[in-house]
C-alpha cells in the first residue's frame, strides 16, 4: 500500500533521524574512544595526567597550578610558575580560567582591591627579585613596587603621585621643579595629565616578562627557561644539591619550537617539580 505523500516524508526523515544517530551518536564516538586507548594516545587522552611518587594524581602537564602557600607566599623549595588571574585568591581556578583583561595603557590604581596592571606587574617583579636575589627594578616602577605615574596639572603648578595614596611619600621629590604630592582617598585627580616615570632601572630587567605577567589563559603550564635558569640557585640551595644538577632537570622539561620555527622555548613546571622531589626530596 501507497503511504500517503505527508507521511512519506515524515517517515524518510525518521529514517535519515535513525541513521545519523547510529553513526553520529554511537559509532562515531565509540570509534574515537577506540582509537585514544590506542597505546600512545591514552596518555593524551586521558588529560596528561602526572602522577606523584606514591602513585596519586599531581596534576596535569596542560594545566598550570601554584606552588604556594595558603597565604599566598611562594613555596620556595619549588619552581614557581608564571602568575594567573584565573579565580580570585592565588589564581589557577581551571573552573574560571581567563585573563586580567587588563592591557598596557592600565597604570593608575582604582583602589586596594584593584590595582593597575601596571602596579600587579611591579610588585611582582620586586617580590621575584626578593626571593631570587636579584634586582627586581622595572621601567616606570616605583621602588616600593607601584607604578611610578603621576598627574601632572598643568598651568597650577600642581603634581600628584596618584599610586602612592597619603601618607606614602613619593617616589621623587620634584617634577618639573613642582613638589609632588602623595594621592588623597576620595580626591579627583581626572583634570591631571597621566605621566608615567621611567626611573633609573635596568633597560633590560633580571626578571623576566612571564615572571610578572598572567597568561590569556591564566592557566598556563609553562614559563620560560629564562624564568626557570632565574630560579635555579635558590632551587640547588633549598634542595641540597649542585646548580648543573637542577639545570639538567631544567632542560629535561624544556621543549623546544614547533617544527623548529613556531612558538618559543617553554619549561612545563608541574612535570618539572615532579622531577624535582623525585630526584632531590625537599627535607625541610
Amino acid at each position: 500500500m501507497r503511504l500517503p505523500h505527508w507521511l512519506s516524508r515524515h517517515v524518510a526523515a525518521l529514517r535519515v533521524l535513525l541513521v545519523l544517530t547510529v553513526l553520529t551518536g554511537i559509532a562515531y564516538p565509540l570509534v574515537i574512544v577506540a582509537v585514544a586507548r590506542l597505546p600512545g594516545l591514552s596518555y593524551h587522552a586521558d588529560g596528561s595526567l602526572v602522577r606523584a611518587r606514591d602513585g596519586r594524581v599531581a596534576g596535569s602537564r596542560l594545566i598550570g597550578q601554584s606552588f604556594a602557600a595558603a597565604g599566598g607566599a611562594p613555596l620556595a623549595q619549588y619552581f614557581q610558575s608564571r602568575p594567573s588571574a584565573a579565580g580570585t585568591g592565588n589564581g589557577y581556578d581551571p573552573t574560571a580560567s581567563g585573563g586580567s583583561n587588563l592591557g598596557p595603557n592600565d597604570v593608575v590604581d582604582h583602589g586596594p582591591g584593584r590595582p593597575s596592571l601596571l602596579t600587579q606587574v611591579c610588585a611582582r617583579s620586586r617580590a621575584v627579585g626578593e626571593l631570587e636575589g636579584v634586582d627586581g627594578r622595572r621601567p616606570y616602577c616605583t621602588p616600593d613596587g607601584v607604578g611610578a605615574v603621576l598627574a601632572v596639572f598643568r598651568g597650577e603648578h600642581r603634581v600628584v603621585s596618584l599610586n602612592q595614596p597619603c601618607p606614602t611619600e613619593p617616589f621623587i621629590a620634584t617634577y618639573a621643579h613642582v613638589p609632588v604630592e602623595c594621592a588623597r582617598t576620595g580626591e579627583d585627580y581626572a583634570r591631571g595629565v597621566v605621566t608615567p616615570v621611567r626611573g633609573d632601572a635596568p633597560a633590560h630587567p633580571a626578571v623576566p616578562p612571564d615572571a610578572v605577567t598572567a597568561s590569556g589563559s591564566g592557566l598556563d603550564p609553562d614559563i620560560s627557561p629564562a624564568y626557570a635558569r632565574l630560579q635555579v640557585a635558590r632551587i640547588a640551595r633549598i634542595r641540597g644539591t649542585t646548580v648543573d644538577n637542577v639545570v639538567r632537570l631544567v632542560d629535561r622539561n624544556t621543549t623546544g619550537r614547533v617544527l623548529g620555527f613556531l612558538g618559543e622555548p617553554a619549561v612545563n613546571v608541574v612535570g618539572l617539580n615532579l622531577d624535582l622531589d623525585r630526584a632531590y626530596p625537599y627535607r625541610g
